[in-house]
């Protein structure tokens, strides 16, 4: 795979031509990280209770509430039965909603995330490890939808 095929860059729509291009290439270790990270979260070998549809559609619901519409678009398209879940209008329905919850508000209201939060999740049945998963999902998310716009504003378009 080349570097410009990893989902940031196709994201930010850079490509080897130009001085973004340029400077992507000197910087490759850092795609192909960025690219094994976001493997790693969205795709592991051990999913745990998230699966991976699953997780694309919280991917997608994250950059979308971030307005990162090409990147939710990417992770909406690998959503499979979970892609209504990408819609930040969708609660969860009865099967995701304390899920959906948190993971909407570790997204947007870091800082206002509570013991409650946690709490809630566990007695809706998350275990311990899927909050962690969760956890990582989220932030992985969040710096790549900032790395994305960033690549964009260098090109001079608007994120």
């Amino acid at each position: 795979m080349s570097v410009f095929e990893t989902s940031t860059l196709r994201a930010a729509g850079v490509h080897a031509a130009g001085a973004v291009g340029e400077a992507v290439e000197t910087r490759a270790n850092i795609f192909e990280m960025t690219q094994a990270a976001e493997d790693a979260v969205l795709r592991p070998k051990d999913a745990g209770g998230v699966p991976h549809a699953l997780r694309a559609a919280l991917a997608s619901r994250i950059a979308a509430q971030a307005g990162e519409t090409a990147l939710a678009k990417q992770y909406a398209d690998a959503a499979g039965d979970a892609v209504a879940l990408s819609d930040p209008a969708q609660d969860g329905g009865a099967e995701h909603r304390d899920l959906v919850a948190f993971v909407d508000k570790a997204a947007t209201a870091t800082k206002d995330i509570a013991a409650e939060d946690i709490a809630r999740l566990q007695a809706s049945g998350v275990a311990d490890a899927d909050i962690v998963r969760l956890c990582e999902l989220v932030a992985f998310v969040a710096y790549q939808v900032r790395v994305a716009a960033g690549l964009r504003l260098m090109q001079g378009a608007q994120s």
